[in-house]
């Protein structure tokens, strides 16, 4: 049995410096034209709500909320907040003489899209996915301000010190203070058998129009209207049914027919969400581990199993400009005759994903917001293309 716990540690951190690797390979940009920006609006639940129950007047669905339990005035609150910091950026950026448009997921349109120079979401990672799901191209780019840093992460906005300075954040980038990073997205092709599958269905209860149109098709194969930036989700819509699902990867010949919880399908940029969640290493189960080596482990905060937990989980996160997806099958079935035949990893990397479904009533699911039907014998082919890239920028403080 291993008992040499000091050497073990010093091992790993060792292994923690190697890993503390950039996660992005940028070029160098020139200055950037910012004559007009679209500013997209967070729709905040006080909107939310507000839209759901139109036939409400102000002080009936104030009543109706309290009435449900939900904290009036913290949703207020928040609502302020939110739009406090918008009022902020577009202000700045008008006082810089830069033409303004605000528009939210309700009336956001391909053709304000199109007369922007740059899109600024101003939010969270909700807002940002929502601003980059309605730009197609490389070309348009795409930057958002966090506009609650203290509740937010906002791990897809510019740095958190860049919300209390507007005006700093634009001018370096009207002098080209920053590197683009072309953040890969997933394109899906999915062969129906009726089309009526292929409507989208809007996870978050806001019905609207639809995102854009449907690419031409070949033959019975379309491309989905929209592109993901963090993930695919395909499984059973009722989580505790078993998806039942064929996988090809890479343009193998060979199908693999596996049951599981569904399949998760992240680009690098999504590998710090759902991707992280799903395949994250707790500091109890790396301590349980180590004590079956009779290495007495705590789990403390500077505990060899907080050591090795941590290494694991940073190495689950790749590039955001990676042309590779991470895949991951939830809780695989292991057992008997599945998977089918034997040998395929419940999580790895690929270039190209195809999953076939043999599922009673499940859903493909892009970016946790759009939703399409993915019942018995529909196929899904998944891929990352340059030309789909998300255009985003990075300061190098």
């Amino acid at each position: 049995m291993y008992s040499q716990k000091c050497l073990l540690k010093n091992i790993c951190l060792g292994i923690s410096n190697i890993l503390s690797t950039s996660v992005h390979n940028s070029n160098k940009a020139k200055s950037m034209k910012i004559d007009k920006v679209l500013v997209i609006s967070k729709l905040s639940r006080y909107e939310f709500e507000k839209y759901k129950h139109k036939n409400l007047n102000d002080c009936e669905l104030k009543q109706l909320l309290k009435n449900r339990g939900t904290d009036f005035e913290r949703l207020i609150h928040f609502h302020n907040t939110h739009k406090s910091f918008e009022e902020n950026v577009i202000s700045t950026l008008k006082n810089m003489g830069i033409d303004v448009e605000v528009a939210n997921r309700l009336n956001c349109d391909e053709n304000k899209i199109e007369k922007a120079d740059v899109i600024i979401p101003t939010g969270g990672d909700g807002t940002f996915l929502l601003a980059a799901s309605r730009v197609r191209d490389n070309q348009k780019p795409v930057i958002g301000f966090n506009s609650d840093p203290t509740r937010s992460e906002g791990h897809l906005c510019l740095p958190k010190k860049y919300c209390t300075n507007i005006r700093a954040a634009i001018e370096r980038l009207q002098a080209g203070d920053f590197e683009w990073l072309l953040r890969s997205r997933i394109r899906i092709t999915m062969v129906v058998c009726e089309e009526k599958d292929l409507v989208p269905k809007y996870v978050h209860g806001i019905e609207y129009d639809s995102i854009c149109p449907i690419r031409p098709n070949n033959g019975n194969e379309k491309v989905l209207p929209v592109l993901a930036l963090n993930e695919v989700f395909i499984g059973e819509t009722l989580s505790a049914r078993v998806s039942h699902l064929q996988l090809r990867l890479n343009g193998s010949t060979e199908v693999t027919s596996v049951k599981c919880s569904g399949v998760c399908i992240a680009t690098g940029t999504g590998s710090t969400s759902w991707h992280l969640s799903i395949n994250r290493l707790p500091v109890q189960s790396v301590a349980e581990l180590l004590r079956l080596i009779d290495i007495d482990a705590t789990e403390g905060k500077d505990s060899l199993a907080t050591v090795l937990a941590d290494i694991y989980n940073k190495n689950l996160i790749f590039s955001p400009d990676d042309k590779r997806m991470g895949y991951t099958i939830r809780d695989l079935i292991s057992g008997g005759v599945w998977p089918n035949p034997k040998g395929i990893k419940s999580r790895g990397f690929a270039t190209k994903i195809e999953v076939k479904s043999n599922c009673f009533d499940a859903s493909l699911v892009v970016d946790g917001g759009v939703s399409f039907t993915f019942n018995d014998g529909t196929i899904a082919l998944l891929e990352i293309l340059p030309e789909d890239a998300l255009r985003t920028v990075v300061f190098k403080d």
